[in-house]
């Protein structure tokens, strides 16, 4: 008996690790497409030249001051909002739990508009500040959504989570717009490109704004994948197995609201990745977290930079913003789960 568990269970890892690598080739594909993709196109030879600095100077700026920040950003926030989104999802044992549904994001984006009102965003400093700062107000807005959707003796249930997200999200989003009645000309620009979830930092300063959160964040939650697996059982059977519920569940919370506010600082208001990335990656390598965590790391990395590519590619020589694109995927899903929820 022994043997044929250990046999399935190395078959699943097998397959696990399949569709990880599955998963990183395709986020390769598209990456040389997506760098293929523009107004002014690059062959793949004339790509491969400038890549290695055979390239003329306005491919060289094309590839390196345009699209590589942008592709790149567009992978390191789809990753960061869908591994913020399995978590919330474990966590809750909420199927429905996405930080742009429970207006997480919309918490770091009134950060956000409340610093480019006072501070420039071409300034370097302000834009190493966003991520802190967006972290900040995501934090207060998940505090706030836990304190209306809790219930006495009943705790806090998946539909009620979801209805006060959307309703906190929808309040922060109408602040937000009356804040930009006295902006100036250029942040009211940036508000509106925010708003409408456009990949918007687009150099190299961004890439270094977020990066570090990322490499900090992403490696504590790997490491507590199993106690994500433990936590799903439920409070009392994790406490019966030896883990101190509150200080990890509070952990993982923290870790999940920093990476999505790190990433709306720098992508803008993008949602639906931390919906659907998690339920794609739980299909593909099935509900382990030590599987399921990189799985929709990956996953929402593809979807975001494949989503930005088609953004650019659809109506050239204009695009159209890339939270349109993911919406027009994740709305009817994020339906399709409601009516399927039972809570």
């Amino acid at each position: 008996m022994a043997s044929l568990v250990e046999i399935s269970t190395r078959k699943r890892s097998v397959k696990a690790y399949t569709m990880l690598t599955i998963l990183l080739v395709a986020i390769t594909v598209v990456f040389i497409i997506s760098m293929n993709t523009g107004f002014i196109r690059l062959s793949p030879m004339d790509v491969l030249r400038t890549l290695f600095g055979q390239g003329t100077a306005k491919q060289e700026l094309i590839l390196f001051e345009f699209r590589l920040p942008r592709i790149i950003i567009s992978v390191l926030v789809g990753a960061g909002l869908a591994l913020s989104g399995a978590i919330l999802q474990g966590l809750s044992r909420n199927a429905l739990a996405d930080p742009g549904i429970l207006g997480i994001n919309a918490g770091a984006g009134l950060a956000v508009v409340l610093f480019i009102s006072f501070f420039p965003v071409k300034q370097a400093a302000p834009v190493y500040m966003m991520p802190l700062l967006a972290m900040l107000g995501a934090g207060v807005a998940a505090a706030l959504i836990y304190v209306l959707a809790y219930k006495k003796g009943i705790g806090i249930s998946p539909t009620r989570l979801v209805l006060v997200g959307i309703a906190v999200a929808a309040g922060i989003s109408a602040v937000m717009l009356v804040l930009t009645i006295k902006m100036d000309p250029q942040n009211y620009q940036f508000v509106a490109i925010w708003l409408a979830g456009s990949i918007w930092g687009t150099n190299w300063k961004f890439v270094m704004a977020l990066l570090p959160w990322l490499i900090i964040l992403i490696p504590y939650v790997l490491y507590k994948a199993q106690t994500l697996n433990v936590l799903h059982l439920g409070d009392q059977l994790a406490s019966a197995l030896g883990t101190t519920v509150e200080r990890e569940r509070l952990g993982l919370l923290a870790a999940a609201v920093a990476l999505a506010g790190a990433c709306v600082a720098v992508g803008g208001g993008i949602g639906f990745v931390g919906l659907i990335g998690p339920h794609l990656a739980k299909q593909l390598v099935g509900p382990k977290h030590q599987y399921l965590l990189p799985a929709s790391m990956l996953t929402g990395g593809l979807l975001l930079i494949v989503a930005d590519t088609l953004a650019r590619w659809i109506l050239q020589p204009s695009e159209i913003p890339t939270g349109i694109v993911v919406a027009v995927i994740g709305a009817p899903y994020f339906l399709f789960l409601l009516a399927k929820s039972k809570a």
